[in-house]
């Protein structure tokens, strides 16, 4: 029986939510963390849209991979459905990450659908700024995820410059 890994980018990364044996720093490549998704539902609405991050392609990022025991295998991917597939706005695939231990391991992730209404695609940083400042949805205020998010990649010694600006201005009055 083979292990079952999740790769969590954003807030998987410090909320997972799931029941995980252990959380490993991790690597995937081909793709990139990216503030490119409109949030209808958890950080914004669709009268008021906010912004929510989702892989993209090209590059690599650096996140978190969670194994899960195999007897929680179909109770996670129904969670993650539910959580991360409530507008269908990402693929559900699985990708080869780099284990900070040096192991490479197969991992559900996933990555934005760039034909979905809700791809934003590679918005300027002052239009991310303006957006996240004034969204809000049913997981709480668009900053707030920005923010933790922000939080756990410095926590974690990832350096994600645009991350990191948003952050730093978000922390400034409006």
């Amino acid at each position: 029986m083979s292990d079952f890994w999740v790769f969590g980018y954003g807030s998987l990364m410090w909320n997972p939510g799931f029941e995980h044996e252990t959380g490993e720093p991790a690597l995937l490549r081909g793709a990139h963390r990216s503030l490119c998704v409109y949030s209808w539902v958890h950080r914004g609405t669709q009268e008021n849209p906010g912004l929510v991050f989702g892989l993209d392609r090209g590059g690599a990022c650096r996140g978190m991979a969670y194994k899960v025991n195999m007897k929680h295998k179909a109770d996670t991917i129904e969670y993650l459905r539910e959580r991360e597939q409530v507008t269908m706005v990402y693929l559900e695939t699985t990708r080869r990450v780099k284990l900070d231990c040096g192991r490479t391991v197969d991992a559900l992730t996933y990555v934005v659908d760039r034909k979905h209404p809700q791809y934003a695609g590679a918005l300027p940083l002052e239009e991310q700024l303006k957006i996240v400042r004034r969204a809000i949805g049913k997981s709480g205020q668009n900053p707030e995820y920005v923010l933790n998010t922000a939080q756990h990649l410095q926590d974690m010694a990832i350096k994600d410059h645009n991350v990191s600006w948003l952050a730093r201005e978000l922390r400034e009055p409006a």
